[in-house]
């Protein structure tokens, strides 16, 4: 039988812990310059106060010591967690300056939360520099939440084809479990070293402190949140060192797999970030896509020299493939080859164990795999074939995981741009839409949700439904489509 006190417990507690780190945005608040941003710092006081009293009495309800949780469990606790701490980190963004309202709230703290970018909010060169420090934060939880999760909770929920990673990626042992906490804080000590070393290169190549702060936190994260209306193009002026290069890199960093990088930096396993396949594979992915959009560039502006092509496609490539979602330039008026090449590239993602979002890379290395098994067996009925995934085979159980994933997938923004049509979205707003959301990738394509606009036209209730798809997309879809199913609860 399901125990919902732990699901309550944790769930609390987590609930509780955001609301004491909405003191951080609020003290921005108490020491900002202009009197009306600091007037700002008693939403997020508010704020905190309902979530550590709620969060607490939830936990103080359940508190006592779990003994083990099952499956079911698991899945639950997962998605109740997510959907909780992005419905209690929307009240300050409520109840603050920005005056939005609850649904515009939940739509940016869920996008926050999920490190998919897109926003809602304009005037964000004027916005109170705690509203802008809290959604940098909350995708940088995102960021580091995820990363744990795929490590310590997918592969063991078999979720999409992860169960591969339970003994490949990480190396875990049976005793690993017993050791999740010391895992997650060794994953998060080298996510904050990444920040860090981000903020200081920023900051180097002429970033302004406060902006290289909270766009260090959200390019780690790959999630796109900025400061500035413009995005990153607000920082490329002339004679300014190449930032967007350096935010390419930091992209690249986030969107590969944090166990490796860990086992790197604890067991000086160094060569592994250079012989993985799933890191191979997507560099080669980032390099032969940053070639055909140099070679688009090339033809579209007579005057663009090579250097200038190249940063504007491996930029928006990456910015796009990973999910990050920053902007330098309206790659909409590049063409239709453009808008249907970036569409395309959003599904992708980076690698699994990383921040980025998308399919993942590993899929894609199945299914490859999985097509050339099935080619070679129809070519030789009598030949043994084995596929294999980093040298180890992979099993029919895999094929079937990630298969089904991709077709659910599909089903599901399929699903989510019918729905969003129905609100007399345009076509290329409403997949875009449903594509940004499952992708968790942030800017849509079009004039309304592309680069240059953002989400707030929209009706509440596309906005709920792209809220759903964010979080569906950001816990690999069966985490919360099973909640759905009528077995889950029997027995």
């Amino acid at each position: 039988m399901m125990q919902f006190r732990p699901v309550v417990l944790v769930t609390g507690v987590l609930v509780a812990s955001l609301g004491l780190t909405m003191l951080i945005p609020m003290l921005a608040d108490l020491m900002a310059g202009d009197p009306a941003h600091r007037a700002n710092w008693t939403a997020f006081a508010t704020g905190a106060i309902i979530c550590v009293f709620a969060g607490g009495g939830a936990a103080a309800s359940s508190w006592g010591r779990i003994e083990s949780i099952s499956v079911r469990e698991s899945f639950l606790m997962t998605g109740m967690s997510w959907l909780a701490l992005a419905a209690f980190a929307a009240i300050p963004l409520t109840l603050g300056r920005l005056e939005l309202s609850y649904v515009d709230a939940f739509f940016e703290a869920m996008s926050g939360i999920t490190t998919t970018g897109s926003t809602v909010i304009t005037g964000l060169d004027d916005a109170p520099p705690g509203a802008l420090l809290w959604r940098s934060m909350l995708q940088w939880f995102g960021g580091v939440g995820i990363v744990i999760m795929a490590f310590a909770i997918l592969p063991a929920l078999k979720v999409g084809g992860m169960q591969i990673f339970k003994t490949e990626a990480w190396d875990m042992s049976e005793k690993f479990m017993a050791n999740a906490a010391q895992y997650s804080l060794a994953l998060s000590g080298i996510y904050v070293f990444f920040t860090v070393l981000c903020f200081l290169c920023l900051w180097a190549f002429g970033m302004p402190p406060w902006d290289a702060v909270n766009h260090a936190m959200t390019t780690v994260a790959t999630g796109g949140f900025s400061t500035r209306d413009a995005s990153l193009g607000a920082f490329l002026t002339v004679g300014r060192a190449p930032l967007d290069l350096v935010v390419v890199v930091f992209m690249i960093i986030g969107s590969l797999p944090f166990g490796i990088f860990l086992a790197a930096f604890l067991r000086g396993a160094w060569k592994r970030l250079f012989t993985d396949s799933q890191i191979r594979f997507f560099i080669v992915v980032v390099a032969g896509l940053t070639l055909i959009m140099m070679f688009r560039v090339m033809t579209l502006f007579d005057d663009a020299d090579l250097f200038t092509a190249f940063r504007l496609s491996i930029f928006n490539v990456v910015s796009v493939l990973t999910g990050t979602g920053y902007a330098t330039t309206d790659y909409n008026a590049w063409g239709p080859f453009a808008v249907g090449f970036f569409f395309c590239i959003m599904f992708i993602g980076g690698c699994a164990g990383s921040t980025s979002c998308g399919m993942k890379i590993f899929r894609f290395q199945v299914a490859l795999a999985a097509i050339n098994l099935y080619s070679r067996r129809l070519a030789h009925p009598n030949g043994v074939f084995v596929a294999r995934y980093n040298n180890r085979p992979l099993t029919d159980e895999v094929f079937v995981s990630v298969l089904g994933f991709f077709f659910v997938y599909f089903a599901s923004f399929a699903t989510l741009a019918t729905l969003l049509s129905a609100f007399g979205l345009d076509v290329l707003t409403a997949l875009s839409a449903a594509g940004s959301a499952i992708a968790n990738v942030g800017p849509g394509l079009g004039e309304i949700i592309g680069p240059a606009g953002n989400f707030a036209p929209l009706p509440d209730g596309a906005k709920l439904l792209l809220a759903a798809g964010m979080l569906l997309g950001r816990l690999e879809l069966f985490t919360i489509l099973v909640l759905f199913s009528p077995s889950f609860w029997r027995g």
